[in-house]
């Protein structure tokens, strides 16, 4: 890979990171990806996360334009799902960075939610 085609990567990845990078976003990354395929309306999004629509509206923006989600429209309602490809290739970055190349972290060692 390029220096220019790794920097882009980099820069994307780094713009990925900053959306989930508030506790309000990364709150609704994790719901959605607990309604994982089907997604939640917007609606149950807001009243499962206590945050005003305005608010809300913000945030799914701002992970929207980073590809971090899905929206579709069925008939009045906007529904939002985690865009788990986007997600998979973040993951995927760090991954490879911390223990694939170097092993400056054992992969066995990585558990989630302690």
């Amino acid at each position: 890979m390029s220096k220019t085609a790794d920097a882009g990567l980099t820069t994307r990845y780094a713009d990925m990171f900053s959306a989930i990078g508030t506790e309000s976003r990364l709150r609704i990354v994790r719901l959605l990806l607990s309604a994982h395929p089907e997604g939640l309306v917007v609606g149950d999004i807001g009243g499962e996360l206590e945050i005003p629509s305005s608010t809300l509206s913000h945030h799914l923006e701002k992970l929207k334009n980073e590809d971090l989600v899905k929206v579709r429209r069925e008939g009045t309602f906007l529904w939002y799902s985690a865009n788990t490809d986007a997600l998979q290739e973040l993951l995927g970055f760090l991954y490879a960075e911390c223990c694939t190349r170097n092993k400056a972290v054992e992969p066995q060692k990585i558990v989630c939610c302690k």
